[in-house]
């Protein structure tokens, strides 16, 4: 502000001004609420300046932002003014506008030059000394005083650190979830047993850091989260997320890029070299829960045919065998029973195996009669005969509960209507 002030001095005053505090130089100036109203105030043509005094040109324009926004200002009648040449940047004259892009350019070169030392600094802290370096405790875990800060600077400020340390009330609902894991239970069944008793759930221990959730329920995906965090083997463990800079729109190159999470590769972790704090579980039943699959029963007397050669034509999902008085499959679209059923919820989709093996040898025939040459007079095969002949074709059948069809999905991409 200060800087603006002077660079105006003398040549007039300061009628408005737009700050934007808190939002990073990377985004474009459209997209920054104040640097927007800066634009639409621009293009008013009652509006009461004529110029717009940059105090810092490093954190006003990042990359090549100028180059692309000089035009409109032109467009505009606007001129620019940068401390770096002590009033407006004039286009007739060689080298000021190359100026203000080379200081975007160096403003990029400090961003990515912060960006690498705080990367490799953290990357250190996290291997060699298994710190904590901000964040919220995983549940069943809780903060605590580790000492002063190992940067004396810091530390005669006042500043201390923090360590994981096993929360009392939900560490062991933690090292419980992973035993039941480990004793071949479903994730479905784990979530239904903590809906049951009433335990806490992570988003409800810890709602002032967990706004967003409409329910206070365990679902699948907080277990699954817990038995894939490899902080509960009391290693400190970083970089398991990244953050990619995606284009907003490709054809339009100016709107900038939008952050997207995605997840690293284990092969990325940076992983402390010694445990950093106390374990919920052993690192070989840790690593055991990622191979564990939950077993599937089947009773005494029930035979499935036909299992894992359905498709829903709904949602594109196996089929699951299901016995009401007799064998049949069904299709819950990805959903589970964890959770109660949604009035708006597509209905499953259900097929007896009664109504579909019948319909199988003369698939089987249409199948492989231009290959055999089958005599018309041959007999037609056995449903058991016909079910491993797409078994070993690799053919699965595609059915659709709302037309009620059933087709078969060949590997050459046909498609066979079945009865």
């Amino acid at each position: 502000m200060l800087g603006a002030q002077a660079l105006a001095s003398g040549h007039g005053r300061i009628v408005a001004e737009y700050f934007d505090v808190g939002r990073s130089r990377t985004v474009p100036w459209a997209r920054r609420p104040q640097a927007a109203a800066l634009l639409a105030a621009m293009a008013d043509p009652d509006r009461d300046f004529d110029a717009v005094i940059v105090g810092s040109s490093e954190r006003a324009f990042y990359g090549n932002q100028f180059a692309a926004m000089a035009p409109l200002f032109e467009h505009h009648g606007v001129e620019v003014w940068v401390p770096e040449l002590g009033g407006a940047i004039d286009p007739q004259i060689a080298g000021q506008e190359e100026l203000v892009i080379v200081l975007g350019i160096l403003s990029k070169r400090e961003i990515t030059r912060a960006r690498i030392r705080v990367r490799s600094a953290m990357t250190v802290q996290t291997r060699d000394q298994g710190r904590h370096l901000g964040g919220r405790p995983p549940y069943g875990y809780r903060l605590v005083d580790a000492g002063p800060h190992p940067n004396r600077t810091l530390a005669r400020r006042g500043v201390r650190i923090q360590r994981l340390d096993i929360d009392p009330e939900y560490g062991p609902i933690v090292s419980w979830i992973f035993t039941q894991r480990l004793a071949g239970h479903s994730v479905a069944r784990i979530t239904r047993a903590l809906n049951d008793a009433g335990i806490v759930s992570p988003s409800a221990a810890d709602p002032d850091r967990n706004p967003h959730p409409t329910s206070r329920r365990w679902i699948l995906t907080t277990v699954r989260t817990i038995l894939a965090n490899p902080r509960y083997t009391g290693h400190q463990v970083r970089n398991r997320q990244r953050t990619d800079h995606d284009l907003i729109d490709p054809a339009n190159t100016s709107l900038g890029h939008r952050d997207v999470m995605r997840w690293n590769a284990p092969t990325d972790w940076i992983i402390s070299t010694t445990p950093a704090h106390t374990a919920l579980v052993s690192e070989a039943d840790f690593v055991t829960v990622q191979h564990t699959r939950a077993a599937r029963h089947t009773a005494p007397g029930r035979t499935y045919t036909l299992a894992g050669l359905l498709r829903c034509g709904i949602c594109g999902r196996r089929m699951e065998s299901h016995w009401t008085h007799r064998p049949a499959y069904r299709c819950r679209h990805g959903h589970s029973s964890a959770a109660p059923p949604l009035p708006h919820r597509t209905s499953n989709a259900y097929v007896r195996e009664d109504h579909v093996l019948p319909h199988l040898p003369a698939l089987v025939i249409r199948l492989t009669g231009h290959k055999a040459n089958l005599n018309a007079s041959a007999a037609p095969p056995a449903p058991v005969a016909a079910v491993e002949y797409l078994r070993a074709e690799s053919i699965s059948m595609i059915f659709d509960p709302t037309a009620g069809t059933l087709t078969a999905d060949t590997p050459r991409g046909e498609r066979i209507a079945i009865g």
